[in-house]
């Protein structure tokens, strides 16, 4: 169940679940505001929390108002797209044969059937991403599932609106953003790991975040680097969270 705290012009949704430490999250594109508590907690305990947080909201609040968002994007000729983390130039070829996308060099070579238009083409583009991202997640599962000893039973691409990855521990399985395929493979890596580990513990509780640190020493940088990389204005626009644990 999720209810609201009003401080000022911020609102702020409050969940409470099974855990011990309070998560504070601020969400894009809106800066949405987040707490995840312990059952038990009051709520004027819980309002006290927030207001001496409200500097720091306020803070993420305007880094998301002033990140830099990607121009929306048409799919033509000439168009920079990215791709592992890197700009790339769209080079539009229409011929009368199944659609490709292929990478050479720093150009995205997208061809299709004539008379394709714009959500054709993103369809065909977006559906790139989706293989490019499988190709690259199956041999981390393989590699980090061995190490974390942590079965993987599948993995999931999809566009989603608010997370660059969830896990469903009782079924075994994870799912990832497809504009990971956008993001330097640093920062996949870390989301693959982020999303196996919760299959061990399902919660942001002491335990899981001592384990990341152990096995993924530097996912604070890699974090940093995906928060600071522009956001999507698709429609099915990914979201970065932005959490603060507490003792």
């Amino acid at each position: 169940m999720v209810t609201q705290i009003e401080l000022g012009d911020i609102v702020l949704d409050v969940v409470k679940k099974d855990i011990r430490n309070i998560h504070l999250s601020v969400y894009p594109p809106t800066g949405r505001v987040r707490l995840v508590v312990p059952e038990r907690m009051k709520l004027d305990t819980i309002r006290l929390f927030a207001i001496s947080k409200l500097s720091w909201i306020k803070q993420q609040q305007k880094k998301l108002r002033d990140q830099e968002r990607e121009t929306r994007r048409e799919f033509i000729d000439r168009e920079s797209h990215s791709v592992w983390g890197r700009r790339m130039l769209m080079k539009l070829i229409e011929a009368d044969e199944p659609a490709t996308v292929q990478l050479r060099h720093s150009t995205l070579l997208v061809s299709v059937r004539p008379g394709t238009d714009e959500a054709g083409r993103k369809a065909i583009v977006a559906n790139w991403y989706r293989q490019i991202l499988k190709t690259e997640v199956a041999p981390l599962i393989a590699t980090w599932g061995p190490r974390l000893k942590v079965e993987v039973r599948g993995f999931y691409v999809q566009q989603m609106k608010t997370k660059w990855g969830s896990c469903n521990p009782s079924a075994g399985t994870i799912r990832l953003n497809t504009e990971l395929a956008k993001k330097p493979k640093e920062c996949l890596e870390y989301v693959v790991v982020h999303e196996m580990l919760h299959l061990l513990e399902p919660t942001h509780s002491d335990r899981f975040m001592a384990l990341l640190g152990l096995h993924y020493p530097t996912w604070r940088e890699s974090r940093a680097k995906l928060n600071e990389l522009p956001l999507a204005d698709w429609p099915s626009a990914s979201s970065t969270e932005l959490d603060q644990q507490m003792g």
